[in-house]
C-alpha cells in the first residue's frame, strides 16, 4: 500500500543544518535540512535512550543525538557502528518550496 504524502509548509521553517518536528498524518516525525539543501524525514526520538533527534548536529547527511552521540544515516536510517536503525520517511521540496512528506 503506498504511502500518502503531506505538505507540511514552506521550506523556510526549519533552518539549514537543522531539524523540526512535525504531526505528519497523525504520526509524529523529525524533518531535517541539509546545508546542501536536502530534506530528510525520519522518526522524532533515537531508538537508543528515546533523544530528541531534531536537536542532534548535523553533518551532510548524518545526524548525532543529542543524549549519547550516536550517528545515523539521514538517507538509510542506518546508524554508524551499532546496531539501532532509524525509521525514515519519504521527504522531498515541491516545486513552490514547500516539504512533502510521505507516511
Amino acid at each position: 500500500m503506498p504511502g500518502q504524502s503531506h505538505d507540511i509548509g514552506p521550506l523556510s521553517q526549519i533552518p539549514v543544518g537543522e531539524g523540526r518536528n512535525f504531526l505528519v498524518g497523525g504520526t509524529r516525525v523529525a524533518v531535517f535540512l541539509t546545508h546542501g539543501g536536502e530534506v530528510y524525514a525520519t522518526q522524532p526520538e533515537c531508538p537508543h535512550r528515546q533523544g530528541p533527534l531534531a536537536d542532534g548536529l548535523m553533518g551532510g547527511a548524518t545526524i548525532v543525538c543529542p543524549l549519547h552521540e550516536r550517528a545515523y544515516d539521514l538517507r538509510t536510517g542506518e546508524e554508524m557502528g551499532a546496531e539501532c536503525r532509524l525509521t525514515t520517511y519519504p521527504a522531498r521540496i515541491s516545486e513552490a518550496g514547500t516539504i512533502i512528506v510521505t507516511i
